[in-house]
């Protein structure tokens, strides 16, 4: 096979949509010899920021000279992206060889009448890959949910849940208490859990934690405080247990302080249980580290904003970030959302703060139709642009050095607009 028919062959599997359960992975893993057991794992779920603090653990462990494999999802633009080592991004010939292998066990499993998810079978891949590569950490972002999510076979030195909001309520429920019971499920017995999550949501965490005989460490706005900011960076004063670090990061947004937090807290977990990272290569880390198409800056005179926010919870964020964070005389919002969010929540959210609104759709079948979106908006001018690429370039024709535009509604939305060069 070549690449382009391996790809194919994966995105085959997409059809079958999300299906909940653990026992299609653990088959597939044991048939390749249970990888994931062969190196030290780092688990991460949680709502919102599960990609930025999955990328300042890795920076951080790479930093003091750890082979680090990191798996998250979706990928913005290239699949490779999803499958890093070393932050080098998994190669086409690797992910032939890795189709080659898996294909067979997963064409048995089809003949059963037992088929795998597209998502089961990357993250198989995943840890065959990491394994392959002799990895000393592996860091592994949960896909949806938790507790029936295909990562959640991993025995993890470490588990984070970041925080938990309300997000894809027809699978994980429509009560936060349900979601959260869900998001809880990755917390295992006796492993130490890390939470930013707040009330009802910290509830059951505390509960599941209490049952486990886990550790649990809290993150809360005490844990740390601005020192200042500028449009390209942010610093921050956090209170680890050990001492208190002074953290300057490129990558900007309110909630960054949180998600700093949280993996300061992971890092001190990790040294008490013999990982050896120095406070240079933390400080180094946290520097170095950027997450594309987490509140990224692509261009200047206008800015041009790029922000993944996809739910309620990243949606505020992103209003709360353009204004505490930027200047602009007109804010123009590109915006492209997928049809199982809640969209009108979301709109109503950032809508009301825009000058001028351009709405869009990315190519997936899973994305809402922006003539849709139009009528939802309601009282604004709106424009429609069907193709992001359209969006783009009108929106760069209608704005002055002083504005600022802005591209957020889904992962995917901002993964092909960082195809079309900003």
């Amino acid at each position: 096979m070549n690449y382009k028919k391996c790809i194919d062959w994966l995105n085959s599997f997409e059809k079958f949509g999300i299906k909940l359960g653990l026992e299609r992975i653990k088959h597939i893993c044991k048939k390749l010899g249970n990888p994931q057991n062969s190196y030290k794992i780092v688990h991460v779920g949680g709502t919102n920021g599960k990609g930025s603090v999955c990328r300042f653990l890795e920076s951080a462990l790479v930093t003091s000279g750890y082979k680090v494999g990191t798996y998250t999802s979706p990928h913005l633009q290239r699949f490779s992206e999803r499958i890093v080592v070393n932050k080098k991004e998994i190669s086409e010939a690797e992910i032939v060889k890795l189709v080659e292998k898996i294909k067979p066990k997963i064409d048995e499993m089809t003949n059963e009448n037992n088929t795998p998810t597209y998502f089961e079978i990357v993250t198989a891949m995943a840890f065959q890959y990491f394994k392959d590569k002799n990895v000393d950490f592996a860091i592994i972002e949960v896909g949806l949910g938790g507790r029936y999510d295909a990562t959640n076979i991993v025995n993890p030195m470490v588990t984070i849940i970041t925080n938990v909001s309300y997000e894809h309520q027809n699978i994980l429920g429509d009560k936060i208490e349900e979601i959260s019971f869900e998001k809880a499920g990755i917390i295992k017995k006796e492993i130490p859990i890390i939470t930013a999550a707040t009330g009802k949501a910290l509830d059951v965490i505390k509960k599941i934690s209490l049952e486990n005989n886990s550790t649990i460490t809290i993150i809360d706005s005490n844990s740390r405080k601005k020192i200042r900011n500028g449009l390209d960076f942010q610093e921050y004063q956090v209170n680890g247990s050990f001492k208190e670090y002074n953290v300057k990061t490129s990558m900007i947004g309110n909630h960054q302080g949180e998600n700093v937090a949280i993996t300061i807290t992971a890092i001190e977990t990790l040294q008490m249980n013999g990982v050896y990272i120095t406070d240079e290569s933390i400080i180094e880390s946290f520097l170095k580290t950027n997450n594309p198409g987490r509140m990224e800056i692509v261009g200047f005179k206008p800015i041009i904003l790029l922000d993944g926010a996809h739910n309620v919870a990243g949606m505020t964020s992103l209003k709360i970030s353009l204004k505490e964070n930027f200047l602009y005389k007109k804010l123009i919002l590109i915006i492209g959302i997928l049809s199982d969010k809640d969209i009108q929540a979301i709109l109503d959210i950032i809508t009301p703060v825009a000058d001028i609104i351009i709405v869009t759709k990315s190519q997936t079948s899973r994305a809402f139709d922006p003539f849709l979106l139009k009528d939802m908006i309601g009282k604004k001018e709106v424009i429609v642009k069907e193709k992001i690429y359209d969006a783009i370039k009108y929106a760069k024709t209608i704005a002055k050095h002083n504005d600022l535009i802005c591209i957020t509604g889904s992962l995917y939305t901002v993964g092909e607009a960082r195809d079309y060069r900003l």
